[in-house]
């Protein structure tokens, strides 16, 4: 296993027959083992993306489309994953160093809930960001299940390209708000300092 992901934590679920790889928001996880790759989503995205004849796949987990001033160069990886426009190129760039290809890549969905009182629809600009992001890019969601008011749990298996996802009630995602809201204070202070199977 590759050192870039030794920080994803890693767990056993005795209803599920390989390691899981728990990611949270700003991070992503991509293997060519038969593996799981798990997030909660709230108003977050997650694409699951992999190309089935190479055996290799991923899950990213972003929050925002891209910062204030869209950088490029050495910005890719670590910290900068937090946004959907850096997060879809490094999950899509390491499946193609791991052999996958561009034309065969599967792509999957999920997230861009409206989990937040208020007038701005955070989820909903996720999700229109990256629909917009794979008509640019020429690709196309084999399945998405994007926006409503729920936060999502997503599990998706590498090897058959499989997702288990389950809606929260509203009523007990409290949690999931606070992580959020928190997550993204902790990237709007950083930017003002820098300028699917149901179960």
């Amino acid at each position: 296993m590759s050192d870039q992901f030794a920080h994803v934590r890693r767990m056993h679920d005795n209803r599920f027959p390989y390691e899981i790889a728990a990611i949270l928001p700003g991070e992503f996880f991509v293997s060519s083992e038969p593996m799981i790759v798990y997030t909660v989503l709230g108003s977050c995205i997650s694409a699951c993306i992999r190309d089935p004849v190479a055996g290799v796949g991923g899950m990213n987990h972003f929050m925002l489309p891209a910062p204030k001033e869209h950088q490029s160069g050495d910005a890719w990886g670590g910290e900068s994953t937090r946004y959907g426009s850096f997060a879809m190129e490094s999950l899509i760039n390491e499946i193609l160093k791991r052999g996958g290809l561009r034309q065969r890549l599967e792509v999957k969905l999920f997230g861009g809930g409206k989990i937040y009182e208020g007038n701005i629809d955070v989820g909903a600009n996720n999700a229109s960001w990256v629909l917009q992001y794979l008509k640019t890019e020429g690709l196309v969601a084999q399945t998405s299940d994007l926006g409503d008011v729920f936060p999502r749990k997503v599990y998706y298996f590498i090897d058959s390209g499989r997702v288990m996802m389950k809606k929260i009630q509203r009523v007990k995602n409290e949690t999931i708000v606070a992580r959020e809201q928190q997550y993204q204070q902790q990237l709007v202070h950083e930017q003002e300092a820098s300028d699917v199977t149901l179960f």
